[in-house]
């Protein structure tokens, strides 16, 4: 005959326990309780922590994605010039300084709600105004991924089609390369002219800021052999990652810069801004003119 204590014990897990704690066990497990104040707001300020560690690195990494397509979009430009260089004896595609005419690309951009080249893709994809529409496949090249600037066109709010723009040395009109030193710079009308600078010193697309965009062209004044108290800044180059612009050049490749001047990187505002000042000692502008083009031998 057992003992009573015995009869009172029960097995679990391998060892014995009485039952008087075993249905304490059952209880505890089965008990619900709700979090005091104090423990909730202990959860809201980890989670406010962690979004607080991992959202700008979440926008950093979206950056970084939009630089390499940005970069990928220049390439294809790139590609699309040379190609036309190939098939047109070398020429270089028009870079043309015109509201209405027939060039690289066709049209003015800007916030006026009136113009239809905001939004108009002929004037990237139809070849009769846009010389390189034919070596491209897609407008959202034209684009940079970055660029957040809008028009409102009756009441809707738009994004514009282009961020892009051609230098001006290229196939253009110099109507600022020889605007601070007075003298005479290359403006290379075929793709061998380039050789007297490097093809892969010479830039060619850049992403334009969005409130300096305005024809098809980004013109620089040349500093080269001036006082750097003399620097202009005349159009502004984007700066959608992070305070990094997006450049491609005449041998094809294309590199992010980083800006260095806050001058040079205002913030977007949806309004057309001031071009052509002064921005003395700004090496940013010393840079774009070492790679925009080149001074003629005399």
């Amino acid at each position: 005959m057992s003992h009573p204590y015995q009869r009172d014990r029960c097995l679990a897990g391998g060892s014995e326990w009485p039952i008087n704690i075993m249905i304490h066990i059952k209880y505890r497990r089965g008990t619900t309780r709700a979090f005091t104040l104090i423990e909730l707001l202990v959860v809201i300020a980890i989670i406010a922590i962690l979004a607080g560690l991992l959202l700008p690195a979440l926008a950093k990494a979206k950056s970084k994605g939009q630089h390499t397509v940005c970069l990928s979009n220049l390439k294809q430009l790139d590609l699309a010039w040379i190609l036309y260089a190939g098939d047109f004896d070398d020429n270089l595609v028009w870079n043309d300084l015109t509201s209405n005419g027939s060039g690289w690309v066709r049209g003015i951009i800007d916030y006026n709600p009136g113009n239809p080249h905001n939004t108009n893709l002929k004037g990237l994809m139809d070849p009769k105004y846009a010389k390189l529409a034919r070596y491209t496949q897609s407008p959202g090249i034209y684009r940079c991924p970055g660029d957040k600037s809008t028009v409102k066109i009756r009441g809707k709010t738009m994004s514009r089609v282009r961020s892009v723009s051609l230098s001006q040395a290229m196939n253009s009109r110099n109507d600022w390369l020889s605007f601070i030193t007075k003298k005479q710079y290359h403006v290379f009308r075929k793709l061998s002219d380039i050789n007297v600078m490097g093809a892969s010193d010479a830039y060619n697309f850049i992403n334009e800021h969005p409130d300096s965009i305005n024809f098809g062209d980004l013109a620089v004044a040349m500093n080269d052999g001036v006082a750097s108290t003399r620097i202009y800044i005349i159009d502004y180059p984007a700066s959608n990652h992070n305070g990094a612009g997006t450049l491609s050049f005449a041998d094809g490749h294309a590199e992010p810069h980083k800006w260095h001047d806050e001058r040079t990187t205002p913030p977007v505002t949806n309004k057309s801004m001031p071009l052509a000042v002064p921005s003395a000692h700004n090496k940013d502008m010393i840079f774009m003119s070492s790679k925009a083009s080149i001074a003629k031998r005399r």
